[in-house]
């Protein structure tokens, strides 16, 4: 498989997923407080938002590299 195909897969499958799951959320655990040999922990989560806009670019830019790969004569 040619190189510029596989690039514009990836680009157009990560495009797709960005589109299907606009937002994600991770978790990050802190210290708050250490006393003796017992730790004090909080979990804090964060929500992260994709544009649209930028996930159909992706997508787009994928469909384009895949054409362009599979229509480039070598």
């Amino acid at each position: 498989m040619k190189p510029l195909v596989l690039l514009g897969v990836v680009l157009a499958l990560i495009g797709l997923i960005a589109l299907t799951y606009p937002s994600f959320t991770t978790n990050q655990t802190k210290d708050v407080a250490k006393v003796g040999p017992l730790h004090l922990q909080e979990n804090e989560q964060q929500e992260h938002f994709v544009p649209p806009l930028l996930s159909g670019g992706v997508l787009a830019l994928g469909v384009l590299l895949v054409a362009g790969g599979l229509l480039r004569r070598e």
